[in-house]
């Protein structure tokens, strides 16, 4: 019996595919409340939908952020619980992978923060840092385990005097990709710049020099190939966010 060839898709298809997929989930799981919202509107009719599911996303962020805690851990696992091989996952394509020059790599700081001198590896290498086993989960179906270890962010934005009364940690990466996180989120324990993979120097496919690992939220919030962290009162939103996705996004 033949096997069905594999579809491969290009980013700006499996874009259109994933919104479709998003709008179609939400309109599946609209309450009776927000069915009557709709009453009158064509389900075809972009505008008028869009405006509603925004603001089930919008009010399905203000819950998760109302139930979360800053003391409840994700679960962590043992070294014999690591998947492996670890799975690949970006917008993009494996081979799309972007060539980063370590020996120039600097970590830029800005927004409200009181010291704004960029980060080099070593320098970032020389704060205290955290170890974790935690599953990474995907909001297309799948997780998978791996060993993270790095600098609690919250440890970063001490350092760097960053005001932890703002409401947004943003970050800007070399991949051009981009996404946030609320204060607390980031202020989390578990919330770590990660350095290192498996005990070794993060690999390019999962985020190398730096990498956001927070086992809170799904896999999308878990930024790769950080080249910026900023801080803002203003919502950064985010590569997938601005397409729809839930800002807060935990698990």
């Amino acid at each position: 019996m033949s096997k069905k060839p594999k579809i491969i898709l290009e980013p700006a298809q499996r874009k259109k595919l994933v919104n479709l997929e998003r709008r179609l989930l939400l309109r599946s799981g609209l309450t009776l409340g927000a069915v009557s919202m709709l009453t009158g509107c064509n389900l075809q009719d972009g505008d008028e939908v869009d405006k509603v599911l925004w603001a089930m996303s919008r009010w399905n962020d203000r819950v998760q952020a109302w139930l979360f805690s800053g003391s409840k851990l994700a679960q962590t696992y043992n070294e014999s619980q690591i998947t492996r091989p670890f799975r690949f996952n970006a917008f993009y394509p494996e081979y799309n992978v972007p060539e980063i020059d370590l020996a120039d790599y600097r970590l830029e700081v800005s927004g409200s923060v009181e010291k704004k001198t960029p980060w080099t590896l070593e320098q970032l290498q020389r704060l205290p840092q955290s170890e974790q086993i935690t599953r990474l989960i995907c909001i297309e179906g799948w997780s998978a385990i791996g060993q993270w270890s790095g600098v609690p962010l919250k440890t970063f934005l001490q350092h760097v005097g960053a005001d932890l009364t703002a409401k947004y940690v943003g970050f800007k990466c070399d991949d051009r990709y981009y996404s946030s996180l609320d204060m607390p989120s980031a202020l989390h324990p578990q919330t770590i710049l990660a350095l290192d993979f498996d005990k070794k120097p993060l690999p390019p496919d999962f985020g190398y020099p730096l990498r956001l690992r927070i086992p809170t939220k799904l896999g999308f919030k878990n930024a790769k190939h950080i080249r910026e962290i900023f801080v803002t009162n203003q919502n950064p939103g985010g590569y997938w966010e601005d397409q729809g996705y839930n800002g807060f996004s935990g698990v």
